[in-house]
């Protein structure tokens, strides 16, 4: 039986292309939270922990993510079954409440190395890959619209993305709805324009927020106001065309239930750390399908890493009605894969291999952890 042997985690810091404007904070940075198993047989699987603007997006801080692993998750996973992933959820699941992005990180790495071992894809071990390939959003977040409009023109033509989502809720509700209409109109039929408030708005203001957004030829606004505020969401949904789409309030699938008992939103916004990791996102895809939700890829802006394995899951669901989001590794200035997920046509390509399909470039990752000094010490044997 193959053995959990150990689980070790570092902390990379890697710059973004640009600043990335949210409601709460304007992230330049991207913190990685890295996790590596490593089993009996020699195999070891990869996994990462990321989160957005640190505690200004949600409970969880990448010192928090790598303090729940190191302290609480791995001394209870150690010496188990490599193989029993799901008696892994169990046990951490027992023995820290909350922490779902920790959970996601190692269950992750579980299921690369299980996938490894079994010479398949994670995908053929959520079973199997109905596509090769996935639509994929990209965000226009400087908080200007000029540079936007180029933006979205410089995407366009190199068929990169048609489908763009733009970060409001830091102006006046009137400003933004003005800076949604712009690009709107520059873009035309090319393109869809969706919109994320990051629970900005009031409930009053996500009323004149939406009137205004649908009037602009916005297809979609995602968590407009507080998640505390699953009524004024279900009247939100109920009360005008324009798509609701459900993201901060989601944290696995009982919330999932929640919001759709609700009918509180139009969409759901699926995040595989958010969920908790690939096994509750999956519940929380079902949870959708079966409430006539419709499925949105989301992304805690993660590398490569996770990208690739949110690409797994969702390459298993025959319908993603809202396409992906999973445009993370190029909001980055440098990759840590060895060989980067592709982006094409307007979509992102689903990594072929066993496990995720992906491996880390240890180079970029020692060059990139906060302890850098350290690591390219060791790199270097000294």
């Amino acid at each position: 039986m193959t053995k959990i042997d150990r689980i070790e985690t570092s902390i990379l810091e890697i710059p973004t292309i640009r600043g990335h404007v949210l409601s709460m904070a304007t992230m330049r940075t991207q913190v990685i939270v890295l996790v590596s198993v490593r089993f009996s047989d020699g195999s070891v699987g990869i996994g990462e922990g990321t989160t957005i603007g640190g505690l200004s997006y949600c409970l969880e801080s990448p010192e928090s993510i790598q303090s729940a692993i190191e302290t609480y998750i791995a001394p209870v996973l150690e010496g188990r079954d490599a193989d029993d992933v799901n008696g892994a959820i169990y046990l951490m699941d027992k023995a820290v409440r909350g922490n779902a992005i920790a959970k996601a990180a190692v269950e992750i790495a579980l299921w690369d190395g299980l996938g490894k071992r079994l010479d398949v894809s994670v995908a053929t071990l959520f079973g199997g890959a109905v596509h090769k390939q996935l639509p994929v959003a990209w965000t226009l977040a400087s908080g200007n619209s000029e540079t936007d409009i180029e933006e979205a023109h410089q995407m366009l033509e190199s068929r990169r993305h048609n489908i763009f989502k733009l970060k409001i809720g830091k102006h006046p509700v009137r400003d933004d709805v003005e800076h949604v209409r712009r690009i709107k109109e520059a873009v035309g039929d090319k393109a869809s324009v969706r919109v994320d408030v990051n629970q900005a708005w009031t409930l009053t203001e996500a009323r004149w927020g939406l009137a205004g957004l649908q009037d602009a030829g916005c297809e979609l606004v995602e968590q407009p106001i507080s998640v505390k505020d699953l009524s004024g969401m279900t009247e939100l949904t109920q009360g005008y065309e324009i798509a609701v789409m459900a993201d901060e309030v989601l944290n696995g699938p009982e919330d999932a239930f929640a919001v759709a008992a609700a009918r509180a939103a139009d969409v759901f916004a699926v995040k595989v750390a958010q969920s908790g990791g690939l096994k509750r996102a999956n519940e929380v895809i079902g949870i959708g399908q079966s409430a006539g939700i419709g499925l949105y890829g989301g992304t805690m802006l993660e590398s490569g890493l996770s990208t690739a394995a949110a690409l797994q899951l969702f390459a298993t669901v025959n319908t993603l009605e809202w396409g992906t989001e999973l445009f993370g590794p190029l909001l980055l200035v440098d990759e840590i894969l060895a060989t980067p997920v592709g982006y094409s046509d307007f979509c992102v390509e689903v990594p072929t291999g066993a496990g995720l399909g992906v491996a880390l470039d240890q180079d970029k990752v020692a060059y990139y952890r906060r302890d850098r000094s350290r690591s390219v010490s060791a790199l270097a044997g000294e």
